[in-house]
């Protein structure tokens, strides 16, 4: 879920102390109904009386977001070496991916016809229900259907979610409560790896998955009765039009998830037999996102095409190779699961900083160039994270690179939301924003295929039996390099799209 990822530090603030801070403290006034200005009256904020409620409903489902993030990622390793499904492991992450493409799509449409709030309360039960089959899992792929599930539900909460911000809240306020977004990533940031390394050393990765549905109850408590009264609803559509589906793009939707997940079974097999579920995963794949992305997509046309595959570069990149940090810590580095999800810590702190920076009215003329600057912290945050697997490397080098490279992510992510709301009309918010989360979980499940590939191909599967020597030696150093060089190159690719995002006039 990379569109709400962030968090500052150690004695970070509360939530709503950095919410606070985000929002935009600027000379604005609010109109009167004949046209002039109450000189003495702020406009209203994120945390102002009209948007407090909502924002601090939404945000809590951001918190449930950012802690089974940092805290499944911290179990996973742990999880697949006692299913024995380390040679699995891209797809644990990957599966996840597959099936929110589908969620996506309808999503989108569920939302734009009917309103956010179905997809909102039907993707929180399907990702209940994913962690909890996850959890209660006795083979690798009872726990990969699991992540699928959760998946699902992930894909409608996050297109609900958009719908939402742009619906309710004015284009002003739109880069904050993205920016509050990042700051509900505080606390799971830090307690998180802590609370996941900690239960799954001690009690059992299992608790990780299982424990983590207690924290869906206040969301929905808070979340969506203000989503009932603020964005509820379709937007310009009389009623007939408002009970129908556009079941072409759901059946496209179907075909991208269908191919994604052969592609990726082709990528992990690696027989000469499994050509056949490739060819057939591309031949479902390609024409089905060519018709659901905005027309000009994969060539980086100008404007909300750029916008759209500058997500998926930044967001698949990133997600490909930081999947793979944990693993690389624990079985070459030796680390503990705590410790090699702690690792990790100092990024979320550093892409709240990133999220909160293009938050800033200031920088809203510079936002392209901010976005340039990202991908090329991105881009070397990737390259440099293998070096570790070198024995004169400090481990710390990982959470120093990983801290640049997550500044950079909360500049891009953020921003490219902010851009995607600008660019489209209110009655089709649903659907490009289900193309900017399509576009980005594509990404991930494509790049975790080839990651996952390379991988195995050299020898990655091996590293649940075996650790470093009593000198720290790797034993299988080609496996990762093989993950995160080609996606360093993936995110240069994207540092470019940043220089089409703007249209000529």
């Amino acid at each position: 879920m990379s569109d709400f990822r962030q968090a500052p530090k150690g004695d970070a603030p509360s939530t709503l102390a950095v919410m606070s801070a985000l929002e935009p403290h600027d000379t604005d006034v609010a109109p009167t109904t004949d046209g002039n200005r109450l000189h003495d009256e702020p406009a209203d904020t994120v945390l102002g009386r009209t948007y407090r409620a909502l924002s601090i409903g939404i945000v809590s489902v951001v918190l449930l977001i950012a802690f089974e993030a940092t805290a499944v990622g911290t179990a996973m390793p742990v999880a697949a070496r006692e299913l024995d499904g380390v040679s699995l492991y891209a797809f644990a992450f990957s599966g996840f991916f597959t099936t929110s493409l589908f969620g996506m799509v309808l999503a989108g449409q569920w939302s734009d016809r009917r309103g956010p709030l179905g997809p909102l309360t039907a993707g929180i039960g399907s990702f209940v229900a994913g962690l909890l089959l996850a959890g209660t899992a006795g083979a690798m792929w009872v726990f990969i259907l699991g992540r699928a599930v959760q998946g699902l539900g992930g894909g409608l909460v996050i297109v609900a979610l958009y719908v939402v911000v742009g619906r309710a809240y004015p284009e002003r306020l739109r880069p904050s409560i993205m920016a509050a977004f990042a700051a509900a990533w505080v606390v799971p940031s830090i307690v998180g790896p802590l609370a996941s390394g900690a239960v799954t050393e001690h009690i059992g990765w299992r608790w990780v998955f299982i424990g983590i549905p207690v924290l869906v109850v206040f969301p929905l408590a808070v979340a969506l009765p203000q989503i009932r009264r603020r964005a509820a609803g379709p937007v310009g559509e009389s009623e007939g039009e408002r009970a129908s589906f556009d079941l072409r793009r759901v059946r496209l939707a179907l075909g991208v998830s269908v191919g994604a997940g052969l592609l990726q079974y082709a990528a992990q097999d690696l027989r000469w037999l499994s050509l056949l579920p490739g060819a057939a995963g591309a031949v479902l794949l390609v024409p089905a996102v060519l018709r659901l992305m905005p027309r000009g997509t994969y060539r980086a046309a100008r404007g909300l095409p750029s916008v759209v595959l500058l997500r998926g570069l930044a967001g698949g990149s990133f997600i490909a190779a930081e999947s793979f940090v944990p693993l690389m810590l624990v079985t070459q580095r030796g680390l503990s699961p705590t410790l090699a999800g702690f690792s990790l810590a100092a990024g979320g702190a550093t892409w709240a900083l990133g999220s909160w920076v293009q938050s800033r009215p200031r920088m809203a003329p510079y936002r392209e160039r901010l976005m340039t600057l990202g991908m090329l912290l991105v881009a070397a945050a990737i390259a440099t994270a293998p070096s570790v697997l070198i024995d004169a490397v400090p481990v710390w080098t990982v959470a120093v690179a990983w801290g640049f490279g997550c500044f950079g992510m909360g500049l891009v992510i953020a921003s490219t939301s902010v851009l995607l709301l600008r660019l489209s009309a209110p009655e089709e918010a649903g659907i490009n924003s289900a193309a900017l989360q399509i576009s980005d979980a594509l990404s991930n499940v494509v790049l975790l295929a080839a990651g996952g590939a390379a991988f195995a191909a050299l020898g990655g599967g091996m590293v649940a039996h075996t650790t470093a020597t009593a000198a720290g030696s790797p034993s299988h150093p080609a496996a990762f390099a093989a993950v995160f060089l080609p996606m360093a190159g993936v995110a240069l690719v994207g540092a470019w799209v940043t220089r089409r995002l703007r249209v000529h006039s």
